[in-house]
């Protein structure tokens, strides 16, 4: 593997950013040094930020790949390796891929099955073979209000080295869904419902919750223990479910709904997790919190694309802009991420650790890539 220079940037360190030079070799970070000079071999980035790469843990775009549209669906190798790369180009240098497991398999029209342990296999397979450019890491999102969960947890094991497994309930009238109007909206469009349809599929779920959530939420928690995962929380919305939460063993939350949970989440030692669309656009698409509130709160630690992948790097500058600090806000797709979920090894532009790093221009209305490196080598 040949050296790489990158000199004449600026470097978004862990806590100053500074004009000057990074050296990759061996697959890691070798030195910094400053000033703007560019030695014979060197790639001159002309003043362009040099950031570590993004690490992202929670994303629904592999899903997207997978169908992208209702009922069509695409080949998986296919779609997982053009998810990779649109990561790639985007920045994200560690992704940690959100599989469901859970699944309704009822005469229900929203119904949806089984498909976790499959990709999972197909995506370690081309990790293997190094078709992909980026790190792939396992994210299991449990569906507690589901039919099959034990039996889609019982799948998997220590072998498949899972990250994280995050603790998802989406019944009607609570959480992401406390207000019924938003789900409407939301499965009516995305399965064409009429309302008759729609109220019997909100019986079916209540009724369904009441029946197995107690049971499902114990056998994700022991599930995760028993992968050696991080265990997540989904659309916290009280102190009382931080609570539960925090008792679960919760590294971090995803998304809380609102200022309370988030501010229990700090308080519990939690790190909170907004998603980087929310914050771009304004607001949640889901009436809930803004993500921008809770950053003038100080109650925001981590960001995550969700949906949007190249969301994740221009939501860091935003956050980098709001606080008048560029290398706290990129911590929040970088450090902070990392630390949540043990990585030691990478988010950081510091000598010894790995060298995913990416160059990024700054534009007048988005940023973008001009490189990105996984363990020294250039991957876009």
């Amino acid at each position: 593997m040949t050296d790489v220079i990158l000199a004449n940037a600026t470097l978004v360190l862990p806590d100053e950013v500074i004009r000057g030079s990074l050296l990759m070799s061996g697959g890691v970070i070798v030195s910094i040094d400053t000033g703007t000079q560019v030695a014979p071999g060197a790639i001159d980035c002309e003043g362009d930020l040099v950031l570590p790469g993004l690490i992202e843990l929670h994303t629904d775009n592999l899903e997207r790949h997978i169908e992208p549209r209702p009922q069509v669906h695409f080949p998986h190798a296919g779609a997982i390796i053009a998810h990779d790369g649109e990561l790639a180009a985007t920045g994200i240098t560690t992704v940690f891929d959100a599989l469901r497991v859970g699944s309704i398999i009822s005469k229900d029209k929203a119904s949806y099955g089984e498909y976790a342990r499959m990709v999972a296999d197909e995506i370690i397979a081309l990790r293997t073979e190094g078709a992909l450019r980026i790190n792939h890491l396992l994210h299991l999102r449990a569906e507690v209000c589901s039919e099959t969960l034990i039996e889609e947890l019982a799948k998997f094991g220590p072998a498949d080295a899972i990250g994280i497994v995050s603790l998802m309930d989406h019944t009607p009238g609570q959480r992401q869904f406390r207000d019924v109007s938003q789900l409407r909206a939301y499965v009516r469009g995305k399965h064409g419902l009429s309302e008759e349809e729609f109220l019997a599929h909100l019986a079916t779920q209540q009724a369904l919750s009441d029946r197995v959530g107690l049971a499902h939420e114990a056998a994700a928690v022991a599930a995760a223990r028993r992968y050696g995962a991080v265990l997540a929380s989904h659309d916290d919305t009280t102190a009382d479910q931080v609570a539960v939460s925090a008792h679960n063993g919760t590294r971090f939350a995803e998304f809380p709904t609102t200022v309370e949970a988030a501010a229990a989440c700090r308080a519990h030692g939690i790190h909170v997790m907004m998603g980087a669309p929310n914050l771009i656009r304004g607001g949640s698409h889901s009436g809930n919190v803004a993500a921008s509130h809770l950053a003038d709160l100080n109650l925001l630690d981590i960001l995550s694309s969700d949906y949007v992948p190249s969301a994740l790097l221009n939501g860091a500058l935003m956050l980098g802009d709001q606080w008048g600090d560029i290398a706290r806000g990129i911590a929040t797709v970088t450090r902070a991420p990392a630390l949540a979920t043990g990585l030691t090894d990478r988010g950081r532009l510091t000598p010894g650790l790995r060298a995913d790093v990416i160059r990024v221009a700054r534009l007048k209305s988005a940023a973008a890539v001009r490189g990105s490196w996984v363990g020294g080598k250039r991957v876009c």
